[in-house]
């Protein structure tokens, strides 16, 4: 019988429920609430990716949905279940976007994927990233939903990430002779045929790793739905979920935040934009950036970063991740285990930071909201992301991570 029928909703007991931390949960809900109230103010729109940052959180925490950790598992232990979850999320994901790209608008309103040019400093940049996430232990998202969590080592990484992504919107002149193309997708060049492409490669690369990993392991067993033999309300409230879950209810969230904020899913831009704002408070002055002193990144500082897209959805994922973390019963700060691992943690945030500014993005915004628009560039994302991703899982016990 399949996983997908074995879907029930029984009444919840006391005794099958793990130790909440109720006061916790009563507080993040609050919080989401007010959030959600205050953010009207800038537009009805706002409150609801605010909201939909938050399933993002809870989601990523429930099915500890890590990209950093998924490259690790592959290179060290060759182990590839996760990176099975990332493509039917990419393959899931992309059937979604095609119908509304390939339209441009939905509900009246103009509809863009993330879309960048392919080129060499992209490339460095991705390569830059994969290093960086092995280093500091997590990616973008990793980032925010482990903070949430109660990381307070990831605290330092986010620090270091939105100054590297800042750093190098100052000196973005530096990069912008090097090779590059227009901004290429599969929609754009052919359109549904393009579509048809991507899906057939993402279902290639599903069987081919859903073949070298029945030939390695003689007790593998096609990825399942659920954790457990039912699915229930219980599981859906505390956790934990699949990875394949986990996989489905993010590609979902995504074709929500581009139907409602007219593109997808971000991260970086958000920890960009608080670096500004915070360097323009020490007394920084934007008139020095070409960056930020026109066009977007004017525009970005002139008005609170709860006008901000990205912003507010990343505040919604910490909420979101705080929020899973209690339901469960496992909120707790958790202070990083050396010295060492916290040079690795402000270093691989700096890496990241520099790198996602240099490659149009992050693991989220490149990779998967790149892919999920069939941006050329996100391909090139996760070819050079997993090439610095060699160099960081080697360089990881240099600094006492365990890998």
């Amino acid at each position: 019988m399949s996983h997908l029928s074995k879907f029930t909703v029984p009444d919840i007991s006391r005794s099958s429920q793990p130790n909440t931390q109720r006061s916790i949960v009563l507080f993040v809900l609050a919080l989401l609430a007010a959030g959600a109230i205050g953010l009207s103010a800038f537009g009805w729109r706002q409150s609801i990716l605010f909201l939909i940052g938050s399933l993002f959180g809870i989601s990523l925490y429930h099915a500890s949905f890590g990209f950093a950790s998924a490259y690790r598992r592959l290179f060290v232990h060759q182990e590839v279940e996760a990176i099975q979850a990332q493509v039917w999320m990419l393959l899931m994901a992309t059937l979604l976007f095609a119908p509304i790209l390939i339209s441009g608008s939905a509900f009246g309103r103009d509809v863009t994927g993330a879309v960048a040019p392919v080129g060499l400093a992209g490339a460095i940049g991705a390569f830059l990233f994969g290093i960086g996430m092995q280093l500091g232990s997590g990616c973008a998202c990793g980032t925010l939903y482990t903070i949430g969590g109660g990381s307070s080592m990831m605290v330092l990484t986010l620090l270091t990430f939105g100054i590297g992504a800042f750093w190098a919107t100052l000196n973005d002149g530096i990069w912008a002779g090097l090779p590059k193309t227009s901004p290429l997708s599969l929609i754009n060049l052919w359109g549904w045929l393009g579509v048809a492409v991507q899906v057939l490669v993402l279902l290639l690369i599903a069987y081919a790793l859903w073949r070298w990993q029945q030939k390695n392991d003689r007790s593998f067993a096609p990825p399942t739905f659920t954790n457990s033999d039912s699915f229930n309300l219980r599981t859906l409230l505390y956790g934990p979920w699949s990875l394949v879950f986990g996989a489905i209810v993010l590609a979902v969230l995504n074709w929500l935040t581009l139907l409602i904020a007219g593109r997808p899913w971000g991260v970086t831009w958000g920890f960009t934009l608080w670096a500004a704002k915070i360097a323009q408070l020490l007394g920084w002055s934007p008139a020095t950036s070409q960056f930020w002193s026109q066009g977007m990144g004017a525009k970005a500082l002139s008005q609170s970063v709860f006008a901000d897209v990205i912003s507010v959805m990343n505040f919604g994922v910490v909420l979101g991740a705080t929020l899973a973390a209690a339901l469960a019963g496992k909120l707790w700060l958790k202070k990083p285990p050396s010295k060492q691992a916290v040079a690795a943690a402000l270093a691989g945030g700096l890496m990241m930071g520099y790198g996602a500014r240099l490659a149009f993005g992050c693991n989220v915004g490149a990779y998967f909201s790149g892919i999920a628009s069939t941006s050329l560039h996100g391909w090139l994302w996760i070819l050079f992301a997993l090439l610095g991703t060699a160099i960081g899982v080697k360089l990881r016990p240099l600094f006492r991570l365990s890998n």
